[in-house]
């Protein structure tokens, strides 16, 4: 599969993703009932929700790790449900990052060379990918930290590389789910803090799947979501 096939970066502004009427079920439970869904490029949008809601689901559609059982997913103007799982496995590796809520870290790992994985597996040479992972460990509070591993890291600083980690590679997409989820208020803080700042310098997209206010603030607008629909949009914070 050549990265060549894969859909078109979008011109700036436009829309990246657009969900249609997206339905999934997980045996006879249903999960997603109809969800729409539309994310600017460059927009750092939250779904939110209740335990249970399908907003994590609605993430993993997007992201290409579950495919629906009926609706439509559209990214950069082409459909991504009907894509290969060979394709949508290298639009992951090469244009989507990941940060979910405990890091998943992998511990055989220093945490310089986590960060430096998504390169690694792109095909970057060792030597620059752990250099790419080592200009992050000043700019995110982590300096020193470079060859320990992640049961040597505190919660927030395993975040922190796991945040990095999702960033290196400087993808056109993030998608969070939880970041904050395992820390506490003030260490959440200071990740998302990090987070929308690397994302803006990068004019990346970020989706991040949250039940808590205080993470949606960071974001230009919310949705919500309830029984496997996307029932409510906020005010867009844009500009505000």
């Amino acid at each position: 599969m050549n990265a060549d096939n894969l859909p078109a970066k979008p011109s700036s502004p436009s829309r990246i993703f657009e969900a249609r009427d997206v339905v999934l079920s997980f045996g006879q439970t249903p999960a997603l009932q109809g969800a729409g869904l539309t994310v600017e490029d460059g927009e750092i949008l939250a779904i939110m929700g209740p335990s249970g809601s399908g907003k994590t689901t609605l993430l993993h559609c997007l992201a290409g790790i579950l495919t629906p059982d009926s609706g439509e997913i559209h990214f950069a103007g082409r459909r991504l449900d009907t894509m290969s799982e060979t394709e949508r496995s290298v639009l992951r590796r090469d244009r989507f990052g990941f940060v979910f809520q405990f890091g998943q870290l992998v511990p055989e790992l220093t945490a310089e060379e986590n960060i430096a994985l998504p390169l690694l597996l792109g095909g970057t040479r060792r030597t620059a990918a752990l250099k790419a992972a080592g200009e992050w460990f000043e700019r995110l509070g982590l300096d020193g930290l470079q060859q320990r591993r992640s049961g040597e890291l505190s919660g927030g600083q395993a975040q922190r590389v796991a945040l990095a980690r999702g960033l290196v590679a400087r993808p056109e997409v993030l998608f969070a789910d939880e970041p904050t989820g395992s820390l506490d208020s003030l260490t959440g803080e200071h990740v998302m803090d990090l987070l929308v700042a690397a994302a803006r310098e990068q004019g990346t997209t970020v989706i991040v799947v949250t039940h808590e206010p205080r993470v949606a603030a960071y974001t230009d607008r919310e949705v919500i979501v309830r029984d496997g629909k996307v029932s409510s949009y906020s005010v867009d914070r844009v500009g505000s």
